[in-house]
């Protein structure tokens, strides 16, 4: 941990409101990581942002005078009144890889609502970027929805997904219906862990089509907590046909990224980033089932 009286005492803050968790991570002048936190309290939580801001602090010993800039980012970040810029996720997921790995080209990020994969040039720019949000499907909600249907903790999935050889098919990825024909496998006999295996395949399946709209570069690496997944990475691993890095700590990646534009900012070295211009109009507002053509197309087989 750097301490306010050696030759860093320059700190630049990242924050992360994401849809479920709040991140927020403390780098000194010299970009070395002091400190960081991660607070899950529920959707888009301001509270659980301002304990992770709160924890970070603590843990670098450190106050907000202290801190020379501050960057936002995620779902929130227009919400956060300390924040001298506010960036997307894109930007600051495919910075805070590049730091972390500087020979990605391809970074993978499954987080509570939305999947992204986004294609990092060698300063950590983004090349591309594709990712899937009007919907839960394939996401970390996905994943709560079902491990709740079999009744199995979140955190237990992937280990227990990586006993089976089975080779169960989920064919539908709206979480609606998903979560019925787990019941139905459920009924049938099949057991937890193949079921979860088939889960798990389902998801890469279409990880896979996200991933061939952007074009594969390797080396790969995924962030967001789906990254904390086991089962999940296995089976993204042999869908791509590729190795994946998983860092540390792979939740806290975009709040680096801000923590990195903070430090550029702080120090001129950077005016302005180069953002998505089409990111917030590609989002959508709400997840509206009844509008979703999966959905409907599974209503008009079955009736």
């Amino acid at each position: 941990m750097t301490s306010k009286t050696d030759g860093s005492s320059f700190f630049t803050m990242g924050v992360d409101s994401g849809s479920l968790t709040g991140k927020a991570v403390i780098i000194d002048g010299n970009k070395q990581i002091v400190s960081h936190s991660v607070k899950q309290l529920g959707f888009v939580s301001q509270k659980a942002v301002t304990m992770a801001i709160d924890e970070a602090l603590d843990k670098a010993g450190l106050g907000l005078d202290d801190i020379a800039f501050t960057v936002s980012t995620g779902y929130g970040r227009k919400r956060l009144e300390i924040a001298g810029k506010n960036l997307t996720e894109i930007s600051c997921h495919a910075k805070g890889a590049n730091y972390l790995y500087p020979e990605v080209k391809t970074v993978i990020d499954i987080g509570g609502q939305d999947s992204k994969v986004i294609a990092v040039d060698p300063s950590g720019n983004v090349k591309n970027f594709a990712m899937n949000d009007k919907c839960a499907a394939g996401t970390g909600q996905f994943l709560e929805v079902l491990a709740r249907a079999l009744d199995v903790e979140l955190t237990e999935i992937g280990e227990l997904s990586m006993q089976s050889d089975a080779d169960i098919k989920i064919s539908s990825m709206c979480t609606t219906f998903a979560e019925s024909e787990v019941i139905s496998l459920v009924a049938e006999g099949h057991s937890t862990i193949d079921i979860l295996s088939g889960m798990h395949k389902a998801i890469s399946g279409r990880m896979k089509g996200l991933v061939g709209r952007v074009g594969m570069q390797k080396p790969v690496m995924m962030t967001g907590g789906g990254a904390k997944n086991i089962g999940l990475v296995h089976a993204l691993e042999k869908s791509l046909g590729v190795s994946i890095f998983i860092p540390s700590e792979p939740q806290i990646v975009g709040a680096l990224g801000a923590a990195l534009f903070a430090n550029d900012f702080a120090t001129g070295i950077r005016k302005k980033v180069e953002e998505e211009q089409d990111l917030d109009k590609s989002r959508a507002p709400a997840k509206d089932c009844a509008s979703c053509s999966i959905q409907n197309y599974q209503l008009n087989k079955t009736t």
